[in-house]
């Protein structure tokens, strides 16, 4: 690791939000670095160097330079200290690293993925305005996630929350639950069609989130407002812009 902590290649309520709260959560230093959207610096030559994709967030770690949400998450779990292993992911040899896994590559391949086809459908339906049926196949397949994965809460809560020794949240709730912010806010000027309430198991993992210092803290950085999880208002940054 650094001398002086992580990199984290930022921008206000994009997926390094995610990154920021496990990082938050480890109690590791880190440093963060704008990516400005404004001027699309994400496809620059110095920020596709760190992430070829042009997606945020990319995180220095010192020795390597990791993009992808889910692969910075596990690499920062697995690399934590020595006293915060396990805290928010099953350790390699724990039994409930595999359905962790699963998990986690769900959110990661499917419901972030569907999520981009929401955010940006004009881009990916290859026209513009996106046909109504695209956009509607989009949203039913995200609630058909929702779904999905309030299922697993309320099966294993465990997964999402450690009580005991380790009182917090897990990657799987810290990935979850932006992704349910966000698509609630955007694109901006949509009609409702998500509530958060109807996942009572969720609902109650993001009234939990908003009490911890990572989240409030999270929330004052990139500008997310009181209540970022459970009635979520579009942000004010100090700096740079969502979109």
């Amino acid at each position: 690791m650094l001398g002086h902590g992580y990199i984290l290649h930022y921008a206000p309520d994009n997926a390094s939000l995610i990154v920021r709260l496990a990082l938050l959560e480890l109690g590791l230093p880190f440093q963060t670095r704008l990516v400005d959207r404004t001027v699309r610096a994400q496809d620059s030559a110095s920020y596709r160097a760190l992430a070829p994709t042009g997606l945020i967030p990319a995180l220095d770690m010192g020795d390597q330079v990791m993009f992808e949400t889910g692969a910075i998450l596990l690499a920062l779990a697995d690399r934590a200290p020595q006293q915060h292993r396990g805290k928010l992911f099953p350790a390699p040899d724990a039994p409930q690293r595999g359905d962790a896994l699963k998990w986690l590559f769900f959110m990661a391949t499917t419901l972030h993925a569907d999520c981009r086809l929401h955010f940006y459908p004009d881009q990916y339906a290859g026209q513009s305005p996106a046909p109504p049926d695209f956009c509607a196949a989009t949203r039913a397949r995200l609630l058909g996630h929702m779904g999905l994965i309030e299922g697993a809460a309320r099966a294993q809560p465990d997964l999402f929350w450690h009580d005991g020794a380790h009182d917090c949240p897990s990657l799987l709730a810290l990935y979850t639950l932006p992704l349910t912010r966000w698509l609630r806010l955007y694109p901006e000027g949509q009609k409702p069609w998500l509530d958060l309430a109807d996942f009572p198991c969720l609902y109650a993992l993001a009234g939990k989130l908003e009490t911890r210092g990572s989240a409030q803290q999270a929330a004052q950085d990139e500008g997310l407002g009181p209540t970022p999880f459970t009635a979520p208002t579009l942000p004010n940054p100090p700096e740079g812009s969502p979109t």
